[in-house]
């Protein structure tokens, strides 16, 4: 039993490939494989939330662009779509799994969010919308640098070049 626990352990926490451990298991229960524990069930059950995550970045178009609802209550769904997102980006990190769904629509929330302020408060002052997509990559940047997410990085780069030829291509031409 100390052995299955063992191998169990190795698979979890991927220190063997999956099939090695699943044969050893096999070869160990002869047979009967081993019970999940209830912290493994338990984050399965937060794999159901990808599909909720994403269904925010409509949601929030929407909400934003295409609804007569004033911008303080657009302001507010938009505001509790990210609480959720930052929520799910603990309870994913508390669990283990990896944060990249909640971490982008969170990402992508904000990004909408800001720019409808911006749009909303400075609508004559487009400088004010240029600064507030840079100021959007610059996080991204961060973000991807301090905790090494790659997309993030790359997203930023192509943000900030995209963002450079727009004010070069207004300005220069």
């Amino acid at each position: 039993m100390i052995i299955v626990k063992e191998i169990a352990y190795w698979k979890e926490n991927k220190m063997l490939p999956e099939h090695y451990c699943d044969y050893l298991l096999t070869l160990y229960t002869e047979g009967n494989g081993v019970e999940e524990s209830k912290e493994k069930k338990k984050s399965k059950g937060l794999l159901v939330f990808p599909l909720l995550f994403f269904s925010f970045i409509p949601i929030t178009i929407f909400l934003l662009y295409f609804t007569e609802l004033s911008f303080i209550l657009q302001m507010a769904i938009s505001l509790i779509f990210l609480i959720f997102c930052f929520i799910g980006i603990f309870l994913y990190n508390k669990n283990q799994l990896n944060v990249d769904i909640p971490a982008t629509v969170a990402a992508i929330i904000f990004l909408l969010g800001s720019v409808a302020f911006v749009l909303e408060f400075f609508s004559n002052k487009i400088i004010f919308l240029y600064i507030i997509l840079f100021l959007n990559c610059l996080f991204w940047y961060l973000c991807g640098k301090r905790y090494k997410l790659l997309y993030f990085t790359l997203s930023a780069f192509i943000g900030t070049f995209l963002l450079l030829i727009l004010v070069v291509s207004k300005y220069m031409l």
